[in-house]
Formats: C-alpha cells, sequence, structure tokens
C-alpha cells in the first residue's frame, strides 16, 4: 500500500492559478501511475489529469490546456498546475496511483489502489 499526502488546496477567484502536490510513501513511486481525481459536492469523483511511469500526460477535456500534470521521481511527488481557474473546478481534489505491473493510464477510479485524503480547492467567481 501507498500513503498519498495531498496538499497546496485553497481559496482563489476565478482566472487564478493553484499548484496541488501529492507526496507518496515507498520506494517504487517511479513505477505507478499517477493521477489527479476531484469531487464537487453532490457529485461523483471524476477523472482530472494522470501521468505515466514514462511521463506522458493524460487530461479530461473540461481541463486541457490549463491544467498540467508533472512528476518528479526523486522526489516521490506528483504536482497539478492549475491556471486560469473556473468555478467549476471547484471540489475537493485526490491523488491516486495505480501499482498494476505495466498498466495504461485509466480514468476510473476503480483503477486506481491507493489514495490521498484530498485537499480543497474553492474557486471564487
Amino acid at each position: 500500500q501507498v500513503q498519498l499526502v495531498e496538499s497546496g488546496g485553497g481559496l482563489v477567484q476565478a482566472g487564478g492559478s493553484l499548484r496541488l502536490s501529492c507526496t507518496a510513501s515507498g520506494r517504487f513511486f517511479s513505477t505507478h501511475i499517477m493521477a489527479w481525481f476531484r469531487q464537487a459536492l453532490g457529485k461523483e469523483r471524476e477523472f482530472v489529469a494522470a501521468i505515466s511511469r514514462g511521463g506522458n500526460p493524460r487530461y479530461a477535456d473540461s481541463v486541457k490546456g490549463r491544467f498540467s500534470i508533472s512528476r518528479d521521481n526523486a522526489k516521490n511527488t506528483v504536482s497539478l498546475d492549475m491556471n486560469n481557474l473556473k468555478p467549476d473546478d471547484t471540489g475537493v481534489y485526490y491523488c491516486a496511483a495505480d501499482r498494476t505491473y505495466l498498466s495504461s493510464i485509466a480514468i476510473a477510479t476503480t483503477d486506481y489502489e491507493d489514495w490521498g485524503q484530498g485537499t480543497q480547492v474553492t474557486v471564487s467567481s
């Protein structure tokens, strides 16, 4: 099991930026696919972005061109840079890890074994 701890959430005005970070425990971080999901109040958890072992990203259509995911395997961290934030981006953001050997990037919550506790992002209009 991998422990994940998110940080960097907060309150920002529409059009602003935030950077989320997630630090993972363990020795095999570089072998995990890492992802960010979010959950708005009263809605299901949804895929935001993921990054492969080799550093290739995948984004939800709603955040393409505004969000950027990156990873630093030396520091066991994955980050999400969020720009031009909109009120619809409000929610709890979760870091997730897929430890399945040789899996490809997936967007379903059921494909990820480990989850952080979440960090709140609130975008005011």
